[in-house]
């Protein structure tokens, strides 16, 4: 008997997923246990096992297409097998497996259905025809919403909702059009061609734009900035990577210093649940990755038990794992706090979103050579600009200066981070 393989769900946030590669073609032989596809999360590129043993029967979704979890994405069975009731059968009601958060109020974007209500297939049939994006993402929006966007002539397929569960609601089409009619009215000035490229939206992208856009609307930020004397903490790197096979990064001592304060703050690392706060007495500290089409933010965890070699080693395995699409679930799961180093870039200073479900994230900025004042004189300084973004809901102000102050600490004088 034939045997549907469904879209699988590979992480915890994954709502579809894109095939980028078919290791069998219909007709093949196929064992359990074989890599029957390798499948692109919003995260990573995975590889997708079989199930079970037979025939490739039928692929439901083509390299390069994406589908919902959960749809078919193939069937396995007896050589010449019929599938025909499968397909028909199977695939109809996983378009419906997507629930409408408020089925009263909200509206698919569809293909209306059939007006004769006599035979159950007919009502499905359209229902598997909706107006998606590339990534065949059935979208969710308000009449209101909808209505506005068909006025402003916004595609809403491409806005992203920010409203419960996704939905798109006003605020997301007055948003996503930042501009009036009047000011598409331009006279040329010079000559030429108006040329652009319009690019597909990976998984990851649309992820990392959902989550960040629900911190930002869902949680109340507030900011707080701190300067820190770096003249010792050069020193001490100085001095570590000087040992034969030692290689330290700033970036690993803020890790380091990040943990051991969170220690002596917990309300810090803490997480908003909803219905209560979760004050974690472990220490996980997640660590943006920047690679080609977004953000990952792989975890170190029990960072402050770790010694600097250990974190500079993980950072860096973890960096390689992200830019290869190599990360696991596993890798960047369980975050209780967050910290995003743009230093590098030559950024002085910036404020970060903060990464759900944690409370705060602490932004990295770069290190500059300025005029300080010690000893009551003017004298040439390092400082490097951190700051914290806080969900205050669970942080407060003194809170999160108290934890600030004690980072500063640990900062500007490393040895005491070691102790």
């Amino acid at each position: 008997m034939a045997e549907v393989v469904y879209m699988p769900k590979l992480s915890d946030t994954m709502t579809e997923g894109v095939v980028a590669t078919w290791n069998k073609k219909v007709g093949e032989a196929v064992k359990e246990g074989e890599i029957l596809a390798e499948i692109e999360t919003d995260k990573a590129t995975m590889e997708f096992e079989s199930f079970y043993d037979g025939t490739l029967l039928h692929i439901g979704v083509d390299v390069g297409k994406a589908a919902p979890v959960n749809s078919i994405l193939a069937i396995i069975g007896a050589p010449g097998e019929d599938i025909s009731a499968l397909l028909a059968g199977d695939s109809a009601p996983k378009v419906e497996t997507t629930p409408s958060p408020e089925p009263q109020n909200v509206e698919t974007i569809s293909t209306p259905a059939a007006p004769t209500p006599q035979v159950e297939t007919q009502k499905k049939e359209p229902a598997k025809q909706p107006i998606v994006h590339a990534n065949a993402e059935r979208v969710f929006a308000s009449p209101l919403a909808k209505k506005l966007a068909q006025e402003k002539g916004v595609d809403i397929n491409s806005v992203a909702g920010t409203g419960e569960n996704g939905r798109i609601v006003k605020r997301d089409v007055d948003h996503y059009i930042p501009y009036t009619p009047a000011e598409r009215i331009f006279t040329p000035v010079a000559s030429g061609v108006e040329t652009y490229t319009d690019e597909p939206i990976s998984q990851m992208r649309k992820t990392i734009a959902r989550r960040l856009a629900e911190s930002k609307f869902t949680a109340p930020h507030f900011y707080l900035t701190l300067d820190i004397d770096m003249d010792n903490a050069i020193a001490a790197r100085k001095s570590l990577n000087a040992m034969e096979g030692v290689k330290v990064s700033f970036n690993d001592m803020v890790i380091k210093s990040v943990a051991v304060a969170l220690k002596h703050h917990p309300n810090v690392n803490s997480a908003w649940m909803g219905d209560f706060i979760r004050r974690n007495q472990h220490v996980h500290v997640g660590v943006a990755v920047a690679v080609d089409e977004g953000l990952l933010v792989p975890v170190i965890r029990f960072a402050d038990t770790k010694g600097l070699l250990q974190i500079s080693s993980e950072v860096r395995d973890y960096a390689r794992k992200a830019k290869d699409k190599k990360l696991q679930p596993s890798d960047w799961e369980g975050n209780t706090f967050t910290i995003s180093n743009l230093g590098m870039f030559g950024i002085e200073s910036f404020t970060a979103i903060v990464n759900p479900p944690d409370s705060c994230i602490l932004a990295i900025g770069g290190i500059k050579e300025v005029p300080v004042v010690k000893n009551g004189q003017v004298v040439p300084g390092n400082v490097m600009k951190v700051t914290l973004s806080c969900d205050h809901r669970v942080v407060d102000g003194a809170t999160g200066s108290a934890f600030l102050q004690t980072f500063k600490q640990y900062m500007e004088s490393p040895v005491s981070m070691l102790l």
